[in-house]
């Protein structure tokens, strides 16, 4: 986006959702949290909060532990870009009972990682078709839903090779389940990211690829066809929802 060196979760993210040029008016490509001038840049505009202004629903189908809301409440974690948007539209951040309920997924879509990472024993696991088509189901209930799987950073930071192959597999057999969930008249599917970095495992820094993004579903070319940067991410949602009276839209990053 014009600017040197290698892009940041907080200023790719705050470009996604703002379709503004965040490192540029900030100066540099800044992360992995925002930093209060991103962070007041979020808050004075981001897609949830329109969506929201013009009376649609929206909602991040992600939910987290306990311990991350109160380490969020008690100032001792920073919530990240995409987090914070949610935040600024005044919507919650989902919590445990939304994963008992079925009503949001774990960062890993399967909810493996709440049992192997976080210690529950009796939360929900899904296969990545099942999980797949329920993050389409969920999405149905939202004119704007939005899903980070951020598992891919993790891994493109500290991972190998095989661990990389195997989270590929399993957006694959995600995919499959949302692709066969989904109808392409109902809305669209934007997949994308903030930044590369999974796609080199040679080193553990972000790279400076262009970031592909795939849109899927019956009116993909009003934003494919101005796409060409993050900042074009936002806008393209936002017209397509305007253009259709607010029907369902999953977006996917």
């Amino acid at each position: 986006m014009g600017m040197s060196g290698r892009p940041q979760s907080a200023s790719g993210q705050a470009a996604l959702l703002t379709g503004k040029n965040v490192p540029e008016l900030i100066g540099e490509h800044y992360g992995p949290r925002p930093n209060p001038a991103i962070r007041e840049i979020i808050a004075q505009d981001n897609l949830f909060k329109r969506v929201v202004a013009h009376g649609g629903t929206a909602a991040l189908l992600e939910a987290y532990p306990p311990r991350f809301h109160q380490a969020i409440n008690s100032g001792k974690r920073l919530a990240s870009s995409y987090q914070q948007a949610v935040l600024e539209a005044g919507l919650p951040l989902f919590s445990e009972e939304k994963i008992y309920s079925g009503e949001a997924l774990s960062g890993d879509w399967t909810g493996a990682g709440w049992r192997s990472e976080l210690g529950y024993t009796d939360t929900p696991v899904y296969t990545p078709v099942e999980a797949g088509k329920r993050m389409v189901a969920l999405s149905r209930q939202y004119d704007f839903a939005f899903f980070s799987h951020w598992m891919t950073d993790v891994i493109g930071h500290r991972g190998t090779v095989a661990e990389g192959a195997s989270l590929l597999e399993l957006f694959d057999g995600v995919m499959a389940g949302a692709l066969e969930e989904w109808d392409d008249d109902e809305g669209l599917i934007v997949i994308t990211s903030d930044h590369g970095n999974l796609e080199d495992l040679s080193h553990t820094k972000h790279t400076e690829n262009d970031v592909p993004t795939v849109i899927i579903g019956t009116g993909r070319e009003s934003i494919a066809s101005n796409l060409n940067t993050l900042t074009d991410i936002a806008p393209g949602i936002e017209n397509y929802l305007y253009n259709t009276g607010f029907r369902n839209e999953a977006a996917h990053g």
